[in-house]
């Protein structure tokens, strides 16, 4: 995830015009230690007793599941991925896809 966090600006637009959530089931206070003290600029969701998880079908009762919404400038979630993977070069490739996808829909920036 370091790789990602050092490419901010360049893979996520520097946070303009999209958002992405990393949701998983790690305590929020977990989750704000370790992005603050590894500098991730990210937003991170806690979703402990995986309600989100349920809403989208990805809950898994058993195992820490982590889904990653990408949202657009119209405030509307444009994808999610389930199950996230966040030790898989893929993933992060579809995720990539997925942003400038949602850039490309958004227009020229003002």
């Amino acid at each position: 995830m370091e790789a990602y966090r050092d490419q901010y600006a360049t893979l996520f637009n520097n946070g303009k015009k999209v958002v992405v959530i990393g949701i998983s089931v790690d305590p929020d206070t977990t989750q704000a230690d370790w992005a603050h003290d590894s500098g991730f600029p990210n937003l991170f969701a806690s979703d402990p007793d995986q309600t989100v998880a349920k809403l989208y079908g990805s809950a898994d009762g058993k195992f820490d599941t982590r889904n990653v919404f990408v949202v657009g400038p119209d405030g509307k979630i444009s994808s999610r991925i389930m199950k996230f993977n966040v030790l898989s070069g893929d993933a992060y490739t579809e995720l990539g896809k997925d942003v400038a996808a949602t850039l490309k829909t958004a227009g020229p920036s003002h």
